[in-house]
């Protein structure tokens, strides 16, 4: 059984998972979790920058990302996927989301058979929003969890 650890300045907690990703997040008491679905794929560096505007024009800060839906046009060497892992790790640290040298975002990553994106890109994303009434526990499971 896995403990979870809480990430105060994001409203969520998350199960340790490896580096590239947790392997789940729920909401704080007092918040929930929102999800935006972009409607085509879009670039990794792009979506970041969708990503952090979201959460200026929300009110949030980045630490409310908690969760991340990419695909990706066809699975990844070992090179490939280190070199990726390396470049999405590199934003997250930028941001200032590792907590004690974890990864608190959960991720998926999948490569549609039909209509792939040219390179890796978002799909959709979870941040969260203060809800003093929700009622319900809401949470993201990881792709791999």
């Amino acid at each position: 059984m896995s403990s979870t650890i809480p990430v105060p300045a994001g409203g969520f907690r998350f199960v340790p998972g490896v580096y590239q990703y947790s392997a789940g997040v729920a909401a704080e008491p007092g918040f929930r979790i929102e999800r935006a679905r972009f409607a085509e794929p879009v670039p990794l560096a792009e979506g970041f920058a969708r990503v952090a505007a979201t959460l200026d024009a929300a009110g949030r800060p980045r630490a409310a990302f908690c969760a991340c839906e990419l695909r990706s046009p066809e699975p990844f060497t070992e090179d490939g996927f280190r070199a990726f892992n390396r470049a999405y790790g590199g934003v997250l640290a930028e941001w200032g989301l590792f907590v004690d040298g974890r990864n608190p975002v959960a991720r998926s990553n999948v490569c549609p058979e039909v209509a792939p994106p040219p390179a890796p890109a978002f799909h959709a994303f979870c941040f969260t929003v203060p809800d003093a009434g929700a009622a319900a526990l809401s949470f993201v499971v990881a792709g791999s969890g």
